[in-house]
C-alpha cells in the first residue's frame, strides 16, 4: 500500500515504547496513515514484547495492518520507512551521560549498519536513546548509502520542557508559547534559547523576553531546570523521563512527515552545515522548518549575543569530546 508506513520502534518492550508505540498505532503521529508496525528488542524481552502486542492487538487500531515482532536486525530493519531506535541502556541515578557512551555507541553502530544494509535509502531516523546526538553520529556513520539529512537525535524533549517552562510562569496554555529553540546537544550543556520565542498574552503575540520580564530567571533558574529536568525526574521516579519522551519523540517524527506551519521552527539535531559556527559534521541541535517534501532547513540569521556564544561553544565543545570518544570505541 503506497500509504502505508513500514515504522520501527527499538527498545519496544520497554517503557518510553510503551507510550510511544500506542501514538504511532493510534494515528498521532503519522495522521491518517496506514502503519505496519515493526518491534525490535534483546532476546530477553521477547516474552515482555509479545505481551505488548497482544495489547496492541486489543486496542484495535483501524490504522494498524500488522504488527512484527523481533530480536533480529535483518527482519526489523527491512524495507521500513521510519525508524525510532529508543533502545538503549538507560541513564541511572548518579550517571553521566559519557558513562553510556561504551555501551551504547557500539548499538548505534549495528543498527547503522543494518539500515545501511536493509532499510530504504528514504528512511526517516531519529535517535532517543542517550547520549542520543552522538549515537546519531555513530549510526550515520556506519550507513554511508542513506543521505546524512535522513539522520537526527530527539531534542524535541527539551523544547517541550522549555515551552512549559515559559507557559507556567506566564499562566498561559503551552500551545501559546512558540519558537523555542534548543542548542547543541541533549544533555545538561543544551542552550534552551527563548530570545526570539513568541508568546501570545491576552491575544497578542509578545516576544518571550519581554512577556516574562525576568531576565534573571530567563539566564538562571529557567536554564537550569530544563538542562537538569531528566535528572530531576529520575531522582523523583527512580526511572528515566518515559511518557514525555515518548511524546517528543512523536512530535519530532509527526513535525518531520507533517511539515512545520508557516513562521514556526522546532528544535531537531541534525548534521550541521557549518551554520552559527557549529562545525559541518557535528549533529547538534538548531532550530529548523520542515517542508511537505519532509526535508529539513536550518532557520537562518538568528542574532547570537555573546551570553549565547559561550553557551553554544560549550555545548558543542562537549559534543567534539563525545565524538573522538565514540570514534575511539567504534575503531
Amino acid at each position: 500500500m503506497s500509504d502505508c508506513l513500514k515504522v520501527l520502534v527499538t527498545g519496544a518492550a520497554g517503557q518510553i515504547a510503551y507510550s510511544l508505540l500506542y501514538m504511532v498505532a493510534k494515528g498521532n503521529v503519522f495522521g491518517n496513515k496506514s502503519i505496519s508496525l515493526v518491534m525490535l528488542d534483546i532476546p530477553a524481552m521477547m516474552e515482555v514484547l509479545n505481551g505488548v502486542v497482544m495489547e496492541l492487538k486489543d486496542c484495535a487500531f483501524p490504522l494498524l495492518t500488522d504488527i512484527t515482532a523481533t530480536s533480529d536486525v535483518a527482519v526489523a530493519f527491512k524495507g521500513i520507512d521510519c525508524a525510532m531506535l529508543v533502545g538503549a541502556m538507560p541513564r541511572k541515578a548518579g550517571m553521566e551521560r559519557k558513562d553510556l557512551l561504551n555501551a551504547n555507541v557500539k548499538i548505534f553502530k549495528e543498527q547503522g549498519e543494518a539500515l545501511d544494509k536493509y532499510a530504504k535509502k528514504s528512511v526517516k531516523v531519529v535517535v532517543v536513546g542517550n547520549p542520543a546526538n552522538t549515537n546519531a553520529l555513530m549510526c550515520r556513520k556506519f550507513a554511508p548509502s542513506i543521505p546524512k539529512e535522513n539522520f537526527s537525535a530527539l531534542t524535541r524533549l527539551d523544547q517541550n520542557r522549555a515551552v512549559a517552562q515559559i507557559a507556567d510562569r506566564l499562566g498561559v496554555r503551552n500551545t501559546d508559547v512558540s519558537n523555542c529553540v534548543i542548542w547543541g546537544n541533549h544533555s545538561n550543556t543544551q542552550y534552551p534559547d527563548v530570545r526570539n520565542a513568541s508568546v501570545v498574552v491576552n491575544g497578542n503575540p509578545v516576544k518571550a523576553p519581554e512577556a516574562v520580564k525576568d531576565d534573571a530567571w530567563l539566564k538562571g533558574d529557567f536554564l537550569t531546570t530544563v538542562q537538569k529536568r531528566g535528572a530531576a525526574v529520575i531522582a523523583a521516579r527512580k526511572l528515566s523521563s518515559a511518557m514525555s519522551a515518548a511524546k517528543a519523540t512523536g512530535d519530532h517524527m509527526h513535525d518531520w512527515f507533517a511539515g512545520t506551519a508557516e513562521g514556526k521552527w522546532v528544535s531537531m539535531a541534525v548534521c550541521s552545515d557549518g551554520s552559527y559556527g557549529i562545525p559541518e559534521g557535528l549533529m547538534y541541535s538548531f532550530p529548523v522548518t520542515i517542508d511537505s517534501n519532509r526535508n529539513w532547513k536550518i532557520v537562518q540569521g538568528l542574532t547570537i549575543d555573546d551570553f549565547s556564544r559561550e553557551k553554544m561553544d560549550l555545548t558543542m565543545k562537549e559534543l567534539m569530546e563525545e565524538q573522538q570518544m565514540a570514534e575511539e570505541v567504534c575503531k
